[in-house]
């Protein structure tokens, strides 16, 4: 059995091996074609191409979003899935690697073909868009798109390596003050100054950092503050991120960061109005048997990855949602030097570079590898399930 294993994985690698020449051209061309969220044609069509000249089904448009899409090989259980996300930054393009990410699922999907044909089951490639700035796979999940997967499995190019992802819950905050205008020097009296009602909120948000969780963030941004200095601000608005560890705590801390805006409104009259985004990130879940085969996979690659890096910092991602919902994997694989930090035009660099490419292909690898692990073995799959059930308590 243990050998039956070995060759497989065996066959896996020469698979992925076999592609990288176009798996390099297709994550090169994402690269230098960058698209913003639910505008990612070109990319979808080039990824969605190369898993159909595979063999693949391919259905576009899923869960009403024109640029998302599932593919799909085999039938029957168990299902294995893996996510790729292709959308680009504002000005700074694939400066998280999402042209790495989506390549390396497509490939593995691709590589695991040989999975579904010799145990039976599924392999499903499902493509996600608009992560950076709107949660694109949140109405996904919502819509039931990631329902039945006995595990789903994404990795991330970073600056250092780790299976595990600490990722938090988050939520947007829109707020707006309706004051008063008047002239700021003859009639100051007269208004009612929605920017110092704004400064009073945002002042509380402050002063809240130092008495919340640790591992909580508060953080924002005043987008209107008024339109000239001589006029008293009759408008202000500001946009505000509230993250917690658990949804519980998430909850708990909304209504903190609403008071202090109450507040700036009942100290200068403005009226406040708000609203917040109903697109909530949850907290990603990890599944420490998962992420323990994708370590042994690639630590077998010849590369040094941690289970759990405790001084890996991550924000929050819509992958939370996703492992709210069916067993998954975030992890993150190094094509950079310690430090160098994503979203930075530094790091784009890296995710065209040879170390990135590399990094790509051994993340295809890994994750197909890990898919073999879960067809061969019904007791692990269950192992899987079982952690998985475990977490939602």
């Amino acid at each position: 059995m243990k050998n039956d294993l070995a060759a497989l994985k065996h066959s896996i690698k020469d698979s992925v091996a076999t592609q990288a020449a176009a798996l390099k051209k297709i994550a090169l061309d994402i690269h230098a074609n960058p698209e913003p969220g639910f505008k990612e044609k070109q990319a979808a069509a080039w990824l969605t191409g190369h898993l159909k000249q595979n063999g693949f089904a391919v259905e576009m448009g899923i869960a009403d979003l024109p640029t998302a899409w599932k593919a799909t090989f085999g039938k029957g259980s168990p299902v294995i899935a893996f996510v790729g996300e292709y959308d680009a930054l504002p000005e700074v393009g694939h400066a998280c690697g999402h042209n790495l990410i989506a390549t390396a699922s497509v490939g593995a999907a691709v590589a695991a073909k040989t999975l579904a044909d010799k145990f039976g089951g599924t392999v499903v490639m499902i493509g996600t868009p608009a992560e950076e700035l709107y949660g694109g796979k949140i109405p996904m999940v919502k819509k039931g798109i990631f329902n039945g997967l006995d595990a789903a499995m994404l990795v991330h190019p970073g600056s250092d390596s780790t299976a595990i992802t600490r990722a938090l819950a988050v939520v947007t905050l829109y707020v707006e003050f309706f004051g008063r205008e008047s002239h700021a020097a003859a009639h100051p009296e007269q208004g009612i100054n929605a920017l110092d009602a704004m400064i009073i909120g945002y002042n509380g948000v402050t002063a809240l950092r130092q008495h919340i969780e640790p591992s909580a963030r508060l953080h924002g941004i005043i987008t209107d503050g008024g339109k000239a200095a001589n006029v008293v601000p009759g408008h202000a608005a500001g946009t505000f991120l509230v993250r917690a560890m658990t949804m519980k705590y998430l909850e708990e801390l909304k209504e903190k960061v609403l008071n202090c805006f109450r507040a700036g409104a009942l100290a200068t009259g403005a009226e406040l109005s708000y609203h917040w985004d109903e697109h909530a990130y949850e907290p990603l879940l990890p599944n420490l048997t998962l992420a323990g085969l994708f370590v042994d996979n690639i630590r077998s690659l010849g590369r040094d990855i941690e289970l759990d890096d405790s001084s890996h910092a991550f924000g929050s991602t819509d992958m939370g949602n996703v492992s709210c919902v069916a067993p998954s994997l975030h992890g993150f694989l190094a094509i950079a030097p310690r430090g160098v930090s994503g979203h930075t035009r530094e790091f784009a660099t890296y995710t065209a570079s040879d170390e990135g490419i590399k990094g790509m292909l051994d993340a295809a690898a890994g994750m197909a590898m890990t898919a073999a692990d879960l067809f061969s073995n019904p007791e692990t799959l269950a192992k899987v399930r079982s952690e998985f059930e475990k977490a939602l308590k």
